[in-house]
């Protein structure tokens, strides 16, 4: 019976840990594609340094957590998001306003994507 007790410990703490990471990958996720999404809507009004500004935010909040999304994601959908910011970057240098659009957009749906992967749910359990 101890053994039986033990195992659904173990299940238990499994089960806190995976539910833990799910809320804070999302809100890590929500936080950057907020910050994403506002960039964007500057970007649209011509406010490029404002733009820039919110996407280096977003990009240094993803950065601050490097080691953690390193250790618990898969590397090659990390590795997107790092070329997603860069190419964003460049396109707000460039003042490529259909390109940046584009390229934002893409990032953003990178993110929401990863994001729902973490979920705990049917879909991503079978």
């Amino acid at each position: 019976m101890k053994r039986v007790w033990i195992a659904v410990c173990l299940l238990l703490i499994i089960l806190t840990g995976t539910l833990c990471h799910s809320f804070y990958v999302n809100h890590l996720i929500g936080e950057i594609t907020g910050l994403l999404e506002q960039a964007e809507a500057q970007a649209e009004q011509g406010e490029w340094a404002a733009a820039e500004e919110s996407t280096q935010l977003a990009n240094h909040r993803w950065q601050e957590r490097d080691a953690y999304l390193h250790v618990m994601l898969r590397h090659g959908e990390t590795d997107q998001i790092h070329t997603g910011f860069r190419r964003v970057a460049e396109f707000i240098q460039c003042r490529e306003s259909g390109e940046y659009s584009a390229a934002n957009a893409c990032l953003i749906t990178e993110l929401e994507l990863l994001a729902e992967a973490e979920q705990l749910n049917i879909k991503n359990i079978l």
